[in-house]
């Protein structure tokens, strides 16, 4: 994976898409970016950061960017291998406080069609279940589908992750 590559990194929920992530990243040189965008609004949530940062272990810088991940891209060291984890969690964010999803996507766009160095990002393939009952619900599963396409398009690599194996779609 080169400077200035983007890799995107897809799956369902406990895929294996993070470990994956946190996988290719470190084969690289350090140091390591980390951009969390989830926010512990629960003891569930807790649990899960911990058990992510507990994983990643030694050498990984982590930044915490719940809603302004541009700026946390645009502000990283160039050459730098760099994971985002994930864009699902960026956009519940963005939702849940009433924002403009399409402009806040066009703003992510233009930041990863870009990358400074090697970038890692993860999201959560939402559209293989079934049709959501409430407007919102389907709104944020349209709105994250379109955006997973949108950043398949300008990544350089496309990981689709089932049960813990990496396949390759780009």
């Amino acid at each position: 994976m080169a400077d200035g590559s983007l890799t995107f990194l897809l799956g369902g929920a406990r895929s294996g898409k993070s470990a994956e992530a946190e996988r290719l990243v470190a084969a690289l040189p350090a140091p390591w970016t980390y951009i969390a965008t989830a926010q512990a609004f629960d003891a569930e949530m807790e649990g899960r950061i911990a058990q992510h940062r507990a994983r990643r272990g030694e050498g990984w810088q982590t930044l915490e960017a719940p809603l302004d991940l541009v700026r946390a891209l645009s502000e990283s060291p160039g050459g730098q291998p760099l994971l985002v984890d994930c864009l699902t969690l960026w956009l519940t964010n963005h939702t849940l406080a009433e924002h403009d999803l399409e402009a806040e996507c066009a703003r992510l766009e233009t930041i990863l069609a870009a990358p400074k160095g090697p970038w890692f990002v993860v999201s959560n393939e939402v559209g293989l279940g079934i049709v959501p009952e409430n407007a919102l619900a389907r709104r944020f599963r349209d709105t994250a589908g379109k955006l997973n396409q949108r950043v398949a398009a300008l990544a350089d690599h496309v990981i689709l992750m089932v049960a813990g194996l990496p396949m390759k779609v780009k």
